[in-house]
């Protein structure tokens, strides 16, 4: 619980901030919006019922869709799939009992408190980029994965995205 505080606090203070480093004392370079430290962890996308419920996205919004078990994120209005393999698992019974907050948003970027962008989280930069999480062999070496988890895996030079059952791994062409 402590440490869910914490992180709020962090949130809740860095709502003004045009850069932020998780993780670590700075970003890396001044391109970049939100950056996390190094270690086997990685970001975790919110849980959805399903993508088609999911109201106001923009394109480039990404979820992990619990009604099929996928990472997805939106392009030109439609939802593609992230996840290769359909045989995820998730419990999501940990958020089944919560009372969702739709105001609930962080803005890392331009617009603070008073952007209007639809998200959880919302990177609101014209110039920077987020940094996913950076790990060597997700698939070894993050212990107990949770479904919709997402990182860089430096070995591979890939994403990698987790579905609560594999790992699947998108390289650029």
């Amino acid at each position: 619980m402590k440490k869910a505080i914490n992180i709020f606090s962090l949130l809740l203070f860095t709502s003004g901030f045009s850069q932020v480093a998780i993780g670590k004392t700075s970003v890396s370079n001044a391109s970049v919006s939100l950056e996390f430290g190094s270690g086997n962890r990685g970001i975790i996308l919110p849980w959805v019922t399903s993508a088609a419920s999911v109201t106001g996205a923009v394109d480039g919004t990404l979820v992990y869709d619990i009604a099929d078990k996928k990472v997805k994120y939106l392009k030109s209005g439609s939802w593609f799939d992230l996840t290769v393999d359909a045989s995820g698992v998730v419990d999501a019974a940990l958020q089944t009992s919560k009372v969702e907050l739709p105001g609930a948003k962080m803005v890392i970027g331009t617009g603070g408190a008073s952007d209007t962008t639809p998200g959880i989280l919302v990177l609101k930069d014209t110039n920077k980029a987020m940094v996913l999480p950076k790990v060597a062999s997700p698939h070894l070496n993050i212990i107990n994965p949770s479904a919709g988890m997402m990182v860089y895996d430096t070995v591979k030079h890939q994403l990698a995205v987790f579905n609560g059952t594999v790992w699947s791994f998108w390289k650029p062409l």
